[in-house]
């Protein structure tokens, strides 16, 4: 295990040197891989950091209102690009060219931001299972392997690049950061977009934001899951009331994990699965059919794309 105090020293001084006195821009989600940044640089650079929040279109369900009011005491600029992101998938199918394009657009929306304040330096919270997945070929995150070649930034600063989940909250906690940060489950970067197979519509996006909220009430105060969310997969039939439909399967997926390289499915009671897949087919009335998967990582990854 990382030696919090040491590991925290040493990055406030790595930031601090390569940073010298140029603004440093940063994402701040909310999750805790980007909020032990925050924390990091804050101590480091002070006022010197800009910390910006996306709104891509493809977060969770009341997750810009929850940001600005966990976040609202520090300088936090919310960049609404949902429209953009949405846009750039159109048409998109493959699971890396969605990666890449919202890698690409993520990256272009910073650019964008940092010019308005003078930062040519930008933070980011990749950890170690990033790296791992995008240099093996895995999975590109949007932050490591989804990174277009050509960015104006000048340098990128990744203070938890060698940390894996547990770690990261570790030195949460000795940071001083709200439990609720410290053990909140991962998001994917991409956001709901890898929960989402094949193209990305903003009705698919609508629908898969109901149910992985669903998902979540069900399931986290009881399970504490290391990650559990819903997913779409496609179209197959159905009966609602005395008519056939054409409608949505969800799955439903929970895991437990140490650092996210691997991973096991939790062992949910099926009462509580058919009450999960009865309450999102009620509440969701375009979703046909709701399973769950039972599949360990590997051979699956935890997430979909």
């Amino acid at each position: 295990m990382v030696n919090a105090e040491k590991f925290i020293n040493k990055s406030i001084a790595e930031i601090k040197t390569t940073a010298g006195s140029d603004k440093v821009v940063m994402a701040l989600s909310g999750g805790v891989d980007s909020s032990v940044c925050a924390a990091l640089a804050a101590r480091a650079i002070g006022d010197n950091l800009i910390p910006i929040y996306i709104d891509t279109g493809l977060m969770r369900k009341g997750e810009t209102d929850r940001i600005r009011t966990i976040f609202g005491n520090i300088r936090l600029q919310i960049v609404d690009a949902g429209d953009e992101f949405l846009d750039a998938l159109k048409g998109i199918t493959d699971p890396e060219a969605k990666r890449k394009a919202i890698g690409e657009r993520f990256i272009r929306v910073f650019e964008r931001e940092a010019k308005k304040q003078g930062a040519r330096c930008l933070l980011q919270g990749t950890i170690y299972p990033d790296r791992i997945e995008s240099e093996g070929g895995i999975k590109s995150h949007h932050n490591v392997g989804g990174m277009p070649l050509h960015m104006e930034f000048t340098k990128v600063i990744e203070p938890i690049r060698d940390l894996y989940k547990d770690e990261v909250r570790e030195i949460a906690g000795s940071l001083g950061l709200p439990k609720e940060i410290q053990h909140r489950m991962p998001f994917p970067g991409p956001g709901l977009a890898v929960r989402v197979l094949g193209e990305v519509t903003r009705e698919k996006v609508a629908v898969i934001r109901e149910a992985n909220w669903i998902v979540e009430d069900e399931l986290v105060e009881k399970y504490r899951p290391w990650q559990c969310f819903a997913a779409l997969l496609g179209l197959g039939t159905g009966v609602k009331g005395d008519n056939r439909i054409h409608g949505w399967i969800v799955a439903v997926r929970a895991v437990n994990s140490r650092d996210g390289m691997t991973a096991d499915p939790i062992d949910i009671p099926f009462a509580h699965l058919t009450k999960i897949g009865s309450r999102i087919t009620a509440d969701i009335p375009s979703v046909a059919r709701v399973v769950y998967d039972v599949t360990a990582k590997p051979p699956a990854t935890i997430e979909y794309e």
